[in-house]
């Protein structure tokens, strides 16, 4: 019999990996933007986010070794794929881990703002304390931070619920601007960022690592994308409904002057909670594929996948849209078509039958690439 402990862990290891610091930039771009291109990105995005996880679920139940993308990269395309796929991984999960500094420290700002209102410390400087808090839990094991995930994920989406109903008597549709070319493509980097969490997908075999399983693996990738893109799209519809052309970056500050502060401290509170453990899942990630893909000693992977994101905050990477966009286009990108080129490869080449098998047209694989190619255009601009 499945273990159903573990399929809900394994479950909120992705969710908690999907559902991270993109979910406070949704609100700003579709602000922005406009609600039908918002709407529209997140129905094209989304079915390409399900297939991108469901396809790299397939190559980790065809390939009997314990790797991560790179490896995968390196086993079924060779050197030239393998670098490019390394160069994207460390570059784009770095960018996020980049990502969740700068917010961490936007929360801290406003949680201490609740708590000791007379300390006056910059949120440059929290998000350093936020990252410093942060090095004794990398440490711990993945299977341990998908335990505090699985706890966050619950706490987080009670506050989207609190601050749902606590928003409706502030709701006005009048908030909702529904063109603005001038931003058309300024969702797409930052939705595609809040629906990337393949990176979780080897984790999660892990956890279900018995055959029996395995056999849930589908079911929980499915599951998760489904749950953070209701969460998402609740979220969105009820920050923009209440501040309109107000609603700021980090979401909170925008609704300051519409809901209570109970409810903004809560939401404050699971939004670094949140960001933390993804913080955390992220890092781990990366540790992980310099040990298990390239043989980095443990402690060197582990300071690189601390420091690294630190370093270019101090080189001035401090502009949270801006850094969640770039990361979700080039991680999309690059990691996307790859993964897209391995899963044909490993079709053919596995070493293991799957648990489930995904089958698209060549047709259908070239719509998907030119997505990714449309958005790495829509950068530029």
């Amino acid at each position: 019999m499945v273990n159903i402990g573990k399929f809900f862990l394994s479950s909120a290891l992705l969710m908690g990996t999907i559902i991270g610091a993109g979910i406070f930039g949704l609100p700003y771009v579709a602000a922005k933007s406009g609600i039908i291109p918002s709407f529209f990105y997140f129905l094209v995005l989304g079915g390409v986010s399900f297939l991108i996880h469901l396809f790299l679920g397939e190559i980790v139940l065809r390939t009997k070794e314990k790797q991560r993308l790179a490896g995968y990269a390196k086993r079924y395309l060779g050197g030239v794929g393998s670098s490019m796929v390394a160069f994207s991984i460390v570059l784009g999960t770095v960018l996020a881990l980049v990502a969740y500094i700068i917010i961490g420290g936007r929360f801290l700002k406003i949680f201490l703002g609740f708590c000791l209102p007379f300390l006056n410390i910059t949120d440059f400087r929290l998000s350093l304390v936020f990252a410093l808090l942060l090095l004794p839990f990398l440490f711990r094991g993945i299977k341990n931070v998908a335990k505090t995930e699985f706890i966050s994920n619950i706490l987080f989406g009670l506050i989207i619920v609190f601050v749902f109903l606590f928003s409706l008597p502030n709701f006005d549709f009048n908030n909702f601007y529904l063109f603005n070319s001038s931003n058309i493509f300024l969702p797409y980097g930052v939705i595609l960022f809040s629906l990337t969490g393949w990176s979780a997908i080897p984790e999660m075999v892990e956890i279900l690592n018995s055959d029996e399983d395995k056999k849930k693996l589908k079911k929980a990738i499915i599951f998760s994308i489904i749950a953070a893109i209701c969460i998402y799209l609740i979220f969105v519809l009820t920050v923009v409904g209440v501040s309109g052309s107000n609603t700021t970056e980090e979401t909170f500050v925008g609704l300051l002057p519409y809901l209570d502060s109970r409810i903004i401290f809560l939401g404050v509170l699971a939004g670094i909670i949140t960001i933390a453990d993804s913080f955390l899942i992220l890092s781990i990630n990366l540790k992980n594929t310099l040990i298990y893909d390239y043989g980095i000693s443990g402690f060197s992977s582990l300071f690189i996948a601390w420091a690294l994101p630190i370093f270019l905050f101090l080189c001035g990477l401090r502009h949270f849209i801006n850094v969640i966009g770039i990361a979700g286009t080039l991680i999309g990108a690059i990691e996307g078509i790859a993964i897209i080129m391995i899963f044909k490869k490993a079709k053919s080449f596995g070493n293991r039958k799957p648990e489930y098998s995904i089958n698209i047209s060549r047709f259908s694989e070239y719509v998907l690439i030119t997505l990714f190619v449309l958005g790495v255009i829509s950068l530029i601009f």
